[in-house]
């Protein structure tokens, strides 16, 4: 019934467009046909049939979405010399291309438009676009056949167009043909310019989903002093003491309690966290769903988790039980769970923790147990993991002994390394400690001086830890053996008397092998947390946001940096948004289950100080830490200091790929340092990016100029590598890795047990029990996995490095060989690890736990795969 309705009015629809065109004498003028490729907003609702009939009743009255095109050569003196604009034309078959009884999320339709010719025209360089339905929809392209002497004209926009009544300007897109400022036709350089100036917005009122500005705001909204005090966060960024990168602003009015805070939204609200609609998840991505997981996970699945802490309250018993999350646990019958099942949808609890439909958890088994279950507390697998694990970004070589500490002696005394040479010196194949430093054969994990400042404030929350140095040798069949870790607490006396400190050596049995154990979880929990807050949100999440806002801001989407550097922003906006509003506010997950708790944040600030945009280069960090030396005889130029270095091997390759890639580009647009310079879009964005984005290093005198090509390709190299490769090496092992909490424990609870004690007596007669009572608890334990599967995770629609999601994104030819290039080098690439894994002289590509490392290649299948390098930090 209801489809016969829909075809009648299609028909009188179509009926009476005839009749018009008869009387007006359009059906016999010259015309362009064109084609728009776009998805209804009423296809993701699903149930929007009230709109779907108003629609039909403006397309039978009031013409719905009407298309103008505008002239690239031909200015109108009456619209102050921009592009003459056409006639509108309309979006036919509006109704009958998808019902919504038929259309599935995320399904996309073609439409026919039919053009009127104008001579005065000529080329068409823009479209205006008017949508008069009381819905948006997301427009992806309009291609023009036969547009007399110019053939086919593709126009990519890739945006929500949303009623014209909720925009003070039209909506304008450009054909994909990339223009320098300078070189950007004269009729469209207005609409350009306009264009930029609406993506600025005037930085006042608060944004709502149609505004499409981009603008920065400081981390003013972690806090919410307005629940209660103890949630009140310092404002991140605008200050020497607390520096950071800036997001993009929401324009919430503050919080009651505090004027310097912006006021949070209830947690129902979390998906409405205001990005640029256009910065949102991709319609069929499943980030829309991780979103949503996400919320269910702390609404609905923490309060179920605290329920299953059962016999013994918040603790494991033995390793047995953590193995059982891997092969299915029943979850008790209750209020609880009905109230899971009442509020997730069948289809995302499943997804998220995988029950039979009896009542059954069931976490997929990590990697770093899949093939052996015990080989994750070897020394040799610890070590290893600083090479080829999910944080193989600290590692130093070290260059003194013992290692001194860059704290300030008048404010925190004597914080050098308390490891003497009696310690390690039998330990090192024969050679003495300066021979070993001479051979380049010392290596240290250092986590010290990070975690200092912070500790004696940290140890008064439920975390009790240490700062931690681990001091490693390498061996002559290339792997690492851990030599001795420190661990350090600050004097009880205050901080100017320096640290107290004790020195652990490898032990494999008894108390002692127990001991060791603990001082390796120690280690590894000060290496989560880094990872977590400073490797991974950091230095990738937070650091590349200013770059989204700013090329938005600064860059016409004809800029052909605009055209190079826009994929690789994709959805970190919006993943960034949420996790403000989930992960990494007060109380929210990260302080649950990370060691540094509610100075998580703060802690990320004070390490920000010392960050350096040139340093973010591969080659440069792995000199600065000592991992590689400058050769010119070497690939990639940089001679490894150790050979089997996997995330070091494998990034060089690609870090070289994306350089060349990045060159060719360039080298097509700017021929001269001087078109750089004279490049106003480019300069600004520049200009911008230091000032306000990274507003807080203005003055550093490490910026590039952005005088020079060379220049250039640096710092677009440089964004590629950090928003592409360096996130997914450090994304997406985490549940491979950490899936297993054991092996990479985020939070201590007490400790090191001291002899005398009955923890020390627990540690002898039950040293599973005691290790498990150390680290992490139960709940944290279900909590932290669950969140590290659904971020480790990629979607089905995701866009790897070496793609795009359109093949036409330009339309210049040499550019589009010159990607063509990157694609089959990337290609080559994956066949060169390939290769590198299953050759077993290399021992830290594979190690005791028999896992390949693949986190470098560059391509995956969807789901949770430990490979694959996504084009942005879009989890």
């Amino acid at each position: 019934m209801l489809h016969s309705i829909i075809e009648m009015l299609n028909s009188i629809i179509e009926m009476f467009h005839s009749i018009i065109g008869a009387i007006t004498g359009e059906n016999d003028r010259k015309k362009i046909r064109g084609t728009v490729v776009l998805m209804k907003k009423n296809v993701l609702d699903f149930t929007d049939f009230r709109s779907s009939i108003i629609d039909r009743v403006y397309e039978l009255v009031g013409k719905g979405v009407s298309l103008q095109l505008v002239s690239a050569v031909h200015a109108d003196p009456t619209n102050g010399l921009q592009g003459k604009v056409g006639k509108p034309a309309y979006l036919k078959g509006w109704i009958t291309t998808i019902t919504p009884s038929t259309a599935t999320a995320g399904e996309e339709s073609a439409f026919k438009v039919t053009f009127d010719h104008d001579a005065e025209i000529g080329q068409p360089g823009a479209f205006i676009i008017r949508n008069n339905h009381r819905n948006e929809f997301y427009l992806r392209t309009l291609t023009l056949e036969d547009v007399p002497g110019h053939g086919r004209i593709h126009f990519v926009c890739n945006s929500w167009v949303y009623p014209a009544y909720k925009y003070d300007t039209d909506r304008v897109f450009f054909t994909n043909q990339a223009h320098l400022p300078s070189e950007t036709p004269g009729p469209l350089r207005g609409y350009r310019e306009s264009e930029l100036v609406n993506l600025r917005g005037d930085g006042t009122g608060e944004l709502k989903e149609w505004d499409r500005v981009y603008d920065y705001a400081y981390y003013n909204d972690l806090g919410n002093p307005d629940r209660h005090g103890k949630y009140a966060r310092p404002v991140l960024g605008g200050s020497v003491e607390y520096p950071y990168p800036r997001r993009g602003r929401t324009g919430r009015p503050p919080s009651e309690t505090d004027p310097n805070t912006e006021s949070r939204l209830p947690l129902l609200m979390s998906l409405n966290i205001y990005v640029p609609r256009d910065e949102r998840f991709g319609h069929i991505k499943m980030s829309d769903f991780l979103a949503y997981a996400l919320k269910a996970l702390v609404q609905f699945l923490l309060p179920e988790f605290e329920a299953l802490c059962d016999s013994t309250p918040n603790e494991f018993d033995s390793f047995q039980d953590v193995f059982d999350l891997y092969e299915g646990f029943k979850v008790p019958d209750g209020p609880l769970l009905d109230k899971i099942k009442d509020n997730v949808p069948l289809e995302m609890l499943k997804e998220l923790v995988r029950t039979d439909g009896e009542g059954f958890f069931k976490f997929p088994t990590p990697q770093v147990i899949k093939e052996d279950k015990s080989a994750w507390r070897t020394d040799k697998e610890f070590a290893r993991e600083m090479l080829a694990g999910l944080n193989p970004v600290v590692i130093r070589r070290l260059k003194e002994f013992p290692q001194e500490s860059k704290l300030d002696p008048k404010v925190y005394g004597n914080q050098n390394s308390s490891i003497t040479k009696e310690h390690i010196e039998n330990h090192l194949d024969g050679l003495t400690i300066n021979k070993a430093l001479e051979k380049k054969r010392l290596f240290i994990l250092d986590h010290h001086d990070t975690l200092m400042p912070y500790l004696r404030r940290i140890n008064t929350t439920s975390t009790k830890t240490y700062a931690s140095r681990t001091v490693l040798f390498l061996k002559d069949d290339g792997t690492l053996k851990p030599l001795a870790i420190e661990l350090s607490l600050p004097h009880p006396d205050g901080d100017k008397f320096g640290a107290v400190s004790k020195v652990y050596t490898p032990a494999e049995h008894g108390v002692e092998g127990s001991i060791w154990q603990l001082a390796k979880a120690y280690a590894a929990v000060n290496d989560s947390g880094y990872h977590q807050l400073l490797s991974h949100w950091l230095n990738t999440h937070a650091v590349i946001e200013p770059f989204v806002i700013a090329t938005n801001r600064q860059l016409s989407v004809l800029h052909p940096i605009n055209k190079l550097l826009d994929p690789h922003f994709r959805d970190t906006m919006n993943i960034n948004a949420l996790a403000r509003q989930i992960l990494i506010n007060a109380g929210g997950v990260v302080e649950s289950t990370v060691y540094p708790s509610k100075y998580a944040m703060e802690m990320s600030s004070v390490v920000y100080k010392n960050w350096v945009f040139t340093e973010q280069a591969l080659p440069a960090d792995l000199i600065n830490r000592g991992m590689a030396e400058k050769d010119s005889d070497a690939p990639h130029g940089l001679r490894l200091v150790l050979d089997d270095y996997p995330y070091a091997v494998d990034g060089l390759e690609i870090w070289s790929a994306i350089e060349t890639w990045v060159e060719d580009y360039c080298s097509f647009y700017y021929k001269t340092d001087e078109m750089v310079e004279k490049d106003s879009e480019l300069q600004s964005w520049w200009k911008e990016l230091r000032e306000e984005g990274h507003g807080d290093k203005k003055d550093e005198p490490w910026w590039p100029k952005m005088h020079t090509v060379k220049e250039l390709i640096d710092t677009c190299t440089i964004i590629i590598w950090v928003a592409s490769a360096l996130h997914a090496a450090v994304n997406f092992g985490q549940y491979p890795y950490a899936g297993f909490l054991p092996n990479r424990p985020t939070i201590s609870r007490r400790f090191m047990p001291e002899e005398g004690t009955p923890e020390y007596e627990e540690l002898k007669s039950n040293p599973e029990k005691a290790f498990l009572k150390t680290i992490t608890a139960q709940l944290q334990t279900l909590l932290g996995i669950s969140l590290i599967e659904i971020l480790s995770r990629h979607s089905s629609d995701e866009v790897y490095l070496g793609q795009r999601d359109t093949p036409e994104w330009t339309l210049d030819a040499t550019p589009l060989k010159a990607f063509e290039k990157f694609g089959r080098k990337l290609a080559d690439i994956e066949e060169n690890i390939i290769k590198r894994n299953g050759d077993e002289r290399f021992k830290n590509r594979v190690g005791p736990v028999k896992m390949p490392y693949t986190l470098l290649y560059p391509t995956s299948e969807g789901g949770l795969t430990g490979k694959g390098i996504p084009n942005s930090v879009s989890i």
